[in-house]
């Protein structure tokens, strides 16, 4: 029996988790292709997804047609040399994502060389090895020269002639200092990179406040900007603490629902409106916006008397109002709640209904053995007469 070959950069080590086009994978960014099982879906572009380390992706032109399939370690044109990285996808929806990553210019894609040999694997095996040391070394010169910068990451090119630096700055760093020391120090091209907080936590990965893995680490390529105004729209508390993720950013998902809570919310009245009874004046309490349904108090501050009807209610009591009408109750007619007086938990319970003494249980007198004498009953006598035991 022939013996399963080892290919690192798949998961688990194992061909068959990720080399099937729609098998489960781990690694991050990962799309799942729904038309992998197309006939000729394969052979309708030339285009590759290839995948390098954490979020890292490019898009590549299959010039020698090689029957290339999710999973297989490939070796692509780099600047300079070349590169070793995973196709995560073939076929049609490359496409799609080549549009959504806006590569507009025919210089961005490259080309695929061959499938990784052996000598490139042990090549990437030794350069991969000296990412962790070379991070820890560049922090120190870049403290040395006094740079107001965090270099999170580094990551090596396939055949370790360049090194991408990723790090995060608030303010613009002069690096050319910087470029020329570790250029010095590590005898590789250097290439900065500057990310962002949420770049990074996608690039560390680990698991949000929901339970689940960072959505940043799994599927989200591109990151919009999130403000509190979403969380106004939505009615979640401004709690710096709540809204912020492990980036220490706004939480991405604020953007999630926000246009449904906004065109939810264009169906609901205006909540500064007062509503005007027969009785009392009702003031606008909460919402519950995908529900469509609204409380009302007749307190300002407190919660008093409250009311909830749904917005179609609300806002017919808006146009009674407006010519002059008050209706007898919030409620619609036939539905209005009746007043009930204190309810009283115990009605129908006994109230000695916990003191049922407990019956006592005979206890038996032991029985003789056979042949034993039995025991005589005491007699009765005088008090001056003492009783056989």
């Amino acid at each position: 029996m022939e013996k399963q070959k080892e290919y690192p950069l798949c998961t688990g080590g194992d061909r068959g988790l990720c080399h099937a086009a729609v098998g489960r994978q781990d690694r991050q960014l990962n799309t799942y292709d729904w038309l992998a099982d197309v006939p000729g879906n394969t052979e309708t572009t030339d285009l590759v997804e290839v995948q390098f380390k954490h979020t890292r992706k490019g898009y590549y032109h299959n010039v020698n047609n090689l029957p290339l399939k999710k999973g297989d370690i490939v070796a692509v044109e780099a600047s300079p040399g070349h590169d070793i990285g995973v196709v995560t996808l073939t076929g049609r929806l490359v496409n799609l994502q080549v549009k959504k990553a806006n590569l507009k210019s025919e210089d961005d894609i490259k080309r695929i060389y061959r499938m990784a040999r052996q000598i490139d694997m042990d090549k990437f095996r030794e350069a991969k090895a000296r990412e962790h040391e070379t991070m820890i070394e560049s922090r120190e010169i870049a403290k040395g020269l006094g740079l107001k910068m965090k270099i999170g990451d580094v990551e090596y090119q396939g055949d370790g002639q360049k090194a991408i630096f990723y790090y995060i700055a608030d303010e613009r760093v002069d690096f050319r200092q910087l470029i020329k020391d570790l250029a010095a120090a590590f005898h590789v091209r250097i290439e900065m990179k500057q990310i962002g907080a949420r770049q990074e936590a996608g690039r560390i990965g680990g698991t949000g406040p929901c339970g689940r893995e960072l959505c940043c680490a799994t599927w989200m390529k591109n990151f919009s900007s999130v403000s509190t105004v979403a969380a106004r729209f939505q009615d979640i508390s401004l709690n710096p603490q709540k809204l912020a993720g492990m980036c220490a950013k706004l939480k991405c998902c604020l953007n999630y629902e926000v246009d449904e809570y906004i065109e939810a919310g264009r169906q609901m009245p205006g909540r500064d409106i007062i509503l005007q009874t027969q009785d009392n004046d009702y003031f606008f309490f909460k919402a519950d916006i995908l529900a469509g349904l609204m409380s009302y108090s007749t307190d300002k501050r407190i919660a008093a008397n409250i009311e909830t009807i749904t917005a179609q209610r609300a806002k017919e009591v808006i146009e009674m109002n407006r010519r002059g009408e008050k209706p007898v109750s919030l409620q619609p007619e036939g539905q209005q709640k009746k007043q009930e007086g204190p309810v009283d938990l115990l009605a129908g319970d006994s109230i000695s209904r916990f003191d049922k003494a407990k019956k006592k249980k005979k206890k038996k007198k032991p029985q003789p053995q056979d042949g034993a004498p039995k025991a005589k009953a005491p007699q009765k006598g005088n008090d001056d007469t003492p009783q056989k035991q």
